[in-house]
This record gives structure tokens, C-alpha cells and sequence, in this order.
């Protein structure tokens, strides 16, 4: 999947909020000054082309909607970040972003837990 230039990304946002609309609801969702309905049309086509996004005709007009969910969508980003950042490795992820970021006590003993409980949840829930 190729990757989302941040005014894709905002777009497809909205998108993912409003689950269909058209270039003028789209544009609604933006905060003021909001962009030209040009802009903002181009930008879906952008969308269309990398395939992240679909239309139904009405008339004249498009409904835009979004044909990969947002959780889709992190996951393959995060794939791409894997791969390319860190050998595609878990470990080396998890390595640098425990050691190498500001993550405070409190939230990496989120994280364990969080691990733990998926362990126990692959495990059939057993306590052993």
C-alpha cells in the first residue's frame, strides 16, 4: 500500500467518520479555513487511484466512501514501518520503543499487561 501523504490521511479521516459523503461533506468536516472543494475533490481522486477509496454515481455527483477500514490501514502502515525500520522484527520494535522513547512506568506496565493478558487469551486461558 502506498503511503498516505498527510492531507490524504486527513481526508480519509472524515471519510472514516462520516462513512460515505460527497466532496461538499467532506469539506464540511474540515476546520475553518477550509480548503477549496477543488482541493479537496482532487485529493479523493489521489485516493481513488491508491485504491483506499470508491465512489457510487449519483447523477453528476460521486458518494465517496472508504474501501479499507481504518484499523486496516494502521496495521498495514505499521507492516510497512516493521519492515522498514526494524528487520521486520517485533523484538527490535519493542526494544527501541521501550528503551529509546519517553514511555513512562505507568504505561509500559500497561503494555505488560496487556501482553500478559493476550498471552493468556493464546494460551485457551489457562493458568499455566
Amino acid at each position: 500500500m502506498k503511503e498516505l501523504t498527510q492531507a490524504e490521511q486527513q481526508i480519509m479521516e472524515y471519510l472514516w467518520q462520516i462513512e460515505a459523503g460527497f466532496v461538499r461533506d467532506i469539506r464540511e468536516k474540515f476546520p475553518e479555513p477550509r480548503p477549496a472543494y477543488n482541493t479537496v475533490s482532487t485529493i479523493i481522486r489521489i485516493l481513488e487511484r491508491k485504491g483506499v477509496v470508491g465512489h457510487r454515481n449519483f447523477g453528476k455527483s460521486h458518494q465517496y466512501y472508504p474501501l479499507i477500514s481504518k484499523s486496516e490501514y494502521r496495521r498495514r502502515r505499521f507492516k510497512d514501518v516493521l519492515k522498514k525500520h526494524f528487520s521486520n522484527s517485533y523484538r527490535s520494535f519493542l526494544s527501541f520503543f521501550t528503551k529509546d522513547q519517553d514511555v513512562s512506568l505507568t504505561e509500559l506496565e500497561e503494555m505488560k499487561r496487556m501482553i500478559d493478558e493476550e498471552i493468556q487469551k493464546r494460551k485457551g486461558g489457562s493458568d499455566g
